[in-house]
């Protein structure tokens, strides 16, 4: 695997530290640390969080028991499970943090799903399989990570079969976002730029990729991130006590830049679907 670029070096050593992983197994979403799905503002996490999942599984149109699916930024692989369980499919979860995939192979194992998911540490922007080797590709809010996201869509691209299927969830600007309003965000994350939904259709669609639905809801990440925040709020010193009072207030305080973010409508989030010509 070549050399990893400075975005993917820097989220895997947050992925890995202790603070990081305490307060996602604490807060997130249990499973599921993604953007979720809500259907009131004062939702479970968790719950809001495997709705995302299951809608974007109901979107899923070829999918099947002889499926072989790769989940790029797997997490926990809350994602994987419920794919393999529900469909039958083959899922190899690419994670590029060994402590979240840890994780993984634990719960994975406790759930005698280790037949029908593979947890594999890897960065997507370099992927060791062969050409043509998935039916589905999948992802929840991670290719904002990687700064070389045109090295993501072209291992995607080489990676998925014909007639496949790509699905995935990402944080990103708003088409219309102004310049240097979102830095404060970006420097938080060690990042020079987000996505957005003009960029992904524009990239894909010139690969010869389809747009099945492009389903933007960018509330949903405002609600989130407000949500993740009050109850970092409520359990600050259970929380404190697992993570670090450093880490808990630069969280609180991060986390309100992205809601300032999303209620300025420079933010975007939603749930992006194609399948490759």
């Amino acid at each position: 695997m070549s050399g990893k670029s400075q975005a993917v070096l820097t989220a895997e050593s947050y992925y890995d530290s202790a603070p990081a992983d305490a307060f996602d197994r604490a807060v997130w979403g249990g499973d599921d640390i993604h953007v979720g799905m809500y259907a009131s503002p004062g939702e479970d996490i968790a719950r809001a969080s495997r709705r995302t999942v299951v809608t974007m599984a109901d979107k899923l149109q070829t999918i099947g028991p002889g499926s072989r699916v790769i989940d790029l930024g797997a997490g926990f692989g809350g994602s994987a499970r419920y794919l393999a369980g529900r469909f039958g499919c083959h899922v190899t979860c690419l994670n590029l943090s060994e402590t979240q995939n840890a994780f993984n192979r634990e719960l994975t194992a406790k759930a005698g799903m280790n037949g029908k998911i593979d947890v594999v540490h890897g960065s997507f922007e370099d992927l060791d399989d062969p050409d043509d080797s998935y039916d589905i590709v999948w992802s929840q809010d991670s290719f904002l990570h990687s700064g070389e996201r045109l090295k993501v869509i072209g291992e995607i691209d080489r990676v998925l079969k014909p007639g496949g299927e790509l699905i995935f969830t990402d944080p990103m600007q708003a088409d219309d976002c102004p310049d240097g309003v979102l830095d404060h965000i970006l420097r938080r994350i060690h990042l020079q730029t987000f996505g957005s939904v003009a960029f992904y259709r524009h990239e894909f669609t010139r690969r010869g990729f389809d747009v099945v639905a492009l389903d933007e809801t960018p509330m949903n990440l405002r609600t989130h991130y407000n949500r993740v925040r009050e109850v970092l709020i409520e359990r600050r010193e259970e929380i404190t006590r697992l993570s670090g009072a450093d880490y808990v207030n630069g969280m609180i305080d991060g986390l309100k830049h992205w809601v300032d973010g999303a209620d300025k409508g420079y933010l975007n989030w939603g749930i992006l679907h194609f399948r490759k010509g």
